[in-house]
């Protein structure tokens, strides 16, 4: 699935981040919780000397080498469906009668005035 596009063979220290810039391996410390931040610590571990092309996915295999992988794009297939359910028939609504009561104590507060 991964082909390797470069023979480098970094040794991983532990409590570090390993990643591709360009074509060069760095490393930085990892974030620890409560801990200070790492940013800005990132150091220069090995120079790759590949080219990178489009529609690829690269990254520092368990050898320590840079790998690639084609780069799933749009995700994966989804499966058809084999039974489609059938549709729901709507259910009949009451029609709604008006309210005779609420009707008549309007028309008795409307009549009444003191």
């Amino acid at each position: 699935m991964a082909e390797k596009v470069a023979k480098i063979g970094v040794k991983r220290e532990p409590g570090y981040l390993y990643f591709l810039r360009a074509s060069d391996v760095w490393k930085t410390p990892m974030k620890r919780a409560g801990g200070p931040s790492a940013a800005g610590k990132a150091e220069k571990v090995a120079s790759g000397g590949f080219k990178r092309e489009e529609g690829y996915l690269y990254f520092l295999d368990s050898n320590g080498d840079v790998a690639r992988a084609k780069r799933a794009v749009g995700g994966q297939k989804r499966k058809k469906a084999t039974k489609k359910a059938a549709p729901k028939k709507a259910a009949k609504k009451a029609a709604k009668k008006p309210a005779k009561k609420a009707a008549k104590k309007v028309a008795k507060k409307k009549g009444k005035k003191r």
